[in-house]
């Protein structure tokens, strides 16, 4: 028997939009097209959203706000600015559970950039010198350390840039399909543009932004 909207019962898209945030007829239509089963409905849910957001990745986001978090006591604090296309959307409950989200994660992971896009070419030369020596220490043939190079840098990657970043509160979601997400709901372009980050007793502080002008939309997050 085929699963329609009308089999998926209330307490089905009520536990799905607890999970996801995502609006009702869009949680009726993941878990249709899912046959009912929660977790395929979340997984459809996320392409759908990196999808509308790919396709508003170079609408202009001049609007915005800029969040902080303190954590441990005062011991770490952050600051960050998150872009949308109109003020409205910046002042919504949604927006602001987002870029508070991103700060606390920044506080807890203390990424380096922003994006991929934005290594610096020394960070990223003296990575693959590093990586690259210690593949060919293995003794296996170029091919074989080149793959293993690429698989190096992409950890690499998700180590230092933000928007790779596994999310604190949920390890199995990237920043970028965080905020891929939100797009999806909100039906607006959101960039992160930077972020500084304080500790107490570090002599220096993370300070990171994207290298292009929002307005280019290059900020938007290219999720996996």
């Amino acid at each position: 028997m085929s699963t329609t909207m009308a089999n998926i019962s209330a307490s089905q898209v009520k536990e799905l939009r607890e999970k996801t945030g995502a609006p009702m007829m869009d949680c009726k239509q993941a878990l249709t097209e899912s046959k009912g089963d929660l977790e395929a409905a979340i997984v459809f849910l996320r392409k759908k959203g990196v999808s509308v957001a790919a396709k508003k990745a170079t609408r202009v986001t001049s609007e915005g706000s800029v969040a902080s978090y303190i954590h441990a006591g005062g011991k770490i604090g952050v600051l960050v600015e998150v872009n949308c296309e109109s003020d409205f959307v910046a002042r919504t409950e949604d927006f602001k559970e987002l870029i508070h989200d991103i700060a606390m994660h920044i506080a807890a992971s203390d990424p380096k950039f922003v994006r991929k896009e934005d290594v610096t070419p020394q960070d990223i030369e003296r990575e693959k010198d590093i990586y690259r020596a210690q593949a060919a220490a293995t003794g296996k043939p170029a091919n074989i350390v080149e793959k293993m190079l690429a698989g190096k840098m992409e950890k690499f990657y998700e180590e230092v840039c933000l928007l790779e970043q596994p999310f604190i509160k949920d390890q199995t979601v990237s920043i970028a399909q965080l905020v891929a997400a939100k797009i999806g709901k909100l039906g607006e372009n959101i960039a992160v543009r930077r972020f500084a980050r304080f500790k107490v007793g570090d002599l220096g502080a993370t300070v990171a932004f994207v290298s292009a002008k929002p307005d280019e939309g290059e900020a938007a997050p290219s999720a996996k």
